[in-house]
């Protein structure tokens, strides 16, 4: 397979911004306290458990985020087609081609492989199409005028990884569409619960995690800019909810209380954790929906 490096647009997790408000410790992320966190971090593992049980007790391969991504910019003149390729307005002008070959290879950075089946291109546009928004007014429907077959870099719940994915030109443009070739079905899919805007989920979502040493663990999430011995920072610590599967964070917030009047202003922060257990090929899920994060690192 010729390979074709390019990087694709992913959308990542949604981080859910902190408070930076003051007040007492706080034993719990924004939002919830410390037992309701561990009742939706239990809820999340089961949900996730079962999805792995759904996809045949495997998590290999689990994405994070779109598989369907671009390269290249629009040109001034297109700009409408940034709608059009949202909502899946997209058709085929001919035949597309079947895969070279049966099977392609995801790599990770550390070098280990999986051998997984490659779909046609017309099933990858399909899946596209499928994925689109539900309607984007009278926008233009895209004409597809060929596809071949490259890599593209994605983020996984194993870190990054190298996968094959179809590339789609389109008529009038010089923007393409990447879509990841491998065939997704048995991979984990996760259903979030229903967002309740009365009762919504309590928590600091974490974006995205990485392996220390040994069991340890760092995620990174928004918070306050400033750490707990100013006013307005905000100091955190961070708690593993474990199963055979996945591991949930949980983010505690312990803010400074020598100042009530707190510009609402975000920051990268992280917090590190010790498991009970090496991570191994577990994935890493944000507590508010129990959705995976990428491993930004893997190893250690």
């Amino acid at each position: 397979m010729g390979r074709m490096r390019r990087a694709a647009c992913v959308v990542s997790v949604v981080v859910t911004l902190a408070g930076c408000g003051a007040g007492g410790g706080n034993d719990g992320g924004a939002g919830g306290g410390g037992d309701r966190l561990r009742e939706q971090a239990v809820a999340a593992l089961k949900r996730y458990d079962e999805a792995v049980a759904a996809a045949g007790g495997r998590q290999k391969f689990v994405p994070v985020g779109e598989l369907t991504g671009i390269i290249g910019e629009l040109e001034p003149q297109n700009g409408d087609y940034k709608l059009s390729i949202g909502a899946g307005r997209l058709v085929a002008g001919g035949e597309l081609p079947d895969a070279p070959q049966a099977t392609g290879e995801v790599v990770w950075a550390d070098k280990s492989r999986l051998v997984l089946p490659l779909l046609p291109a017309e099933r990858a546009l399909a899946d596209i199409v499928a994925g689109g928004t539900p309607d984007c007014g009278e926008c233009e429907t895209l004409k597809v005028t060929g596809a071949r077959l490259g890599s593209v870099d994605i983020p996984t719940t194993r870190g990054q990884a190298t996968v094959p994915a179809w590339e789609f030109s389109l008529a009038g443009t010089k923007l393409r569409i990447t879509r990841v070739a491998v065939d997704g079905r048995g991979a984990v899919a996760v259903t979030p619960p229903s967002w309740d805007p009365n009762n919504p989920p309590g928590g600091l979502a974490i974006s995205s995690a990485a392996v220390a040493t040994g069991n340890r663990l760092t995620v990174e999430f928004t918070g306050a800019p400033e750490a707990g011995d100013v006013p307005c920072g905000v100091d955190y610590t961070a708690e593993a909810v474990e199963s055979a599967n996945a591991v949930v964070v949980i983010v505690h917030e312990h803010p400074n209380n020598a100042s009530d009047m707190c510009d609402l202003l975000g920051a990268a922060r992280t917090a590190t954790v010790e498991l009970a257990a090496p991570l191994g090929e577990r994935a890493v899920l944000e507590v508010q929906q129990g959705l995976p994060v990428p491993l930004t690192t893997h190893g250690g």
